[in-house]
């Protein structure tokens, strides 16, 4: 009663016979990593009503990944995750699974063969043994609550005890990292641009200094967001992992460049580009993988530097710092740098209105 994964024409689908007839459907998924990852799961679910006599013989059930529970049974609470998880799957990135991944691991140890129902005093209990960071244990429990409330709407539980105990965690303030100084951003892209071993992300690190977009941004930008001239700059996608996606937002914006930009974007484009390749290629090519760029290269060269380090998602804090510094309007940074203008007036109001000066009460 084995279920088959195929993929076919680059997508992927199952195919099974279970008492003499057989079944198949496309998973509507394609012949990715995360597509596979998916398309386990529901070879699993499937394999195992298959064996506990519970196979809907209609494949509702499969197509989309919720498996409601017979009436009048109750599910436990890492059933209950698991079954979150089917289901959001489709729409995560590897980052995102990871989390997941590390919650369920989590429920596992912590809730062992306990219903879903669980009450407030179970789920604090559960915030107790996390051993984990305030700021992680909020991230954690907030995912058990989305999970919960999920779990409300399909009918498999009757309500969501995470809500209160979310409260209870307080995170405390965390100093936002310094931007780098002139000085350090020249050391850096110098750095880069003489390194025998990192040389070739010379470019990517300048894009990023003086655009202030996202990492995955710069990693997913193609020829095709390009005009020939190279003047303007078109981000409405995103890689993380690999993995191409809309912009965080999912918004696209497009901005004029600056002289110096346009001229080193001119330098990298090939003759005649093909327009879904990348401007920022890795040195083996396909796309920049962003954990081994920030672990390696760019760990080294600001060590060799000696510029004190910060996350390579630093260099968008600098350019909006630099930006406020030189007067730009903030709506216009916040339209360049695909920011809510809400989240950039909350993070840099203080920026914006020149800083808060103490009085000389002397």
């Amino acid at each position: 009663m084995a279920v088959k994964l195929e993929s076919f024409q680059g997508r992927l689908r199952l195919r099974w016979s279970y008492q003499g007839k057989r079944y198949g459907f496309s998973l509507g998924l394609g012949d990715t990593q995360l597509g596979r990852t998916i398309a386990q799961g529901r070879v699993a679910q499937i394999e195992t009503d298959l064996i506990t006599g519970q196979f809907d013989e209609t494949l509702a059930r499969y197509r989309t990944g919720n498996n409601p529970p017979p009436p009048g049974t109750k599910i436990t609470a890492l059933d209950l995750f698991d079954r979150f998880m089917t289901y959001k799957l489709k729409s995560l990135d590897p980052r995102t699974i990871g989390k997941y991944r590390a919650v369920k691991g989590k429920v596992t140890a912590l809730l062992q063969g306990e219903q879903a129902g669980i009450d407030d005093e179970i789920a604090d209990r559960f915030r107790l043994g996390l051993g984990t960071s305030p700021r992680t244990q909020k991230e954690y429990l907030s995912l058990l609550s989305s999970c919960w409330q999920w779990g409300a709407k399909e009918s498999l539980v009757s309500s969501d005890p995470w809500g209160e105990v979310v409260k209870r965690v307080k995170v405390p303030p965390k100093q936002r990292p310094r931007p780098f100084t002139k000085q350090e951003i020249a050391a850096i892209t110098k750095g880069f641009r003489q390194s025998k071993h990192y040389g070739h992300y010379g470019d990517f690190v300048e894009f990023l200094f003086s655009t202030g977009c996202r990492t995955g941004e710069a990693i997913g930008l193609r020829w095709g967001h390009l005009p020939e001239d190279c003047r303007k700059v078109w981000i409405g996608e995103s890689v993380s992992r690999g993995v191409r996606k809309p912009t965080k937002t999912n918004r696209s914006r497009e901005f004029r460049v600056t002289d110096r930009l346009a001229s080193m974007l001119l330098a990298r484009r090939p003759e005649n580009p093909q327009l879904d390749g990348l401007v920022f290629p890795a040195p083996e090519g396909g796309p920049i993988d962003d954990h081994n760029f920030r672990n390696r290269a760019w760990v080294q060269v600001l060590k060799a530097a000696g510029v004190p380090y910060r996350k390579p998602y630093n260099t968008r804090h600098t350019f909006i710092s630099h930006a406020i510094a030189g007067g730009l309007n903030p709506m216009a940074i916040a339209q360049m740098t695909g920011h809510d203008p809400e989240v950039l007036f909350a993070h840099y109001a203080a920026d914006i209105q020149g800083g808060l000066q103490l009085p000389d009460i002397f």
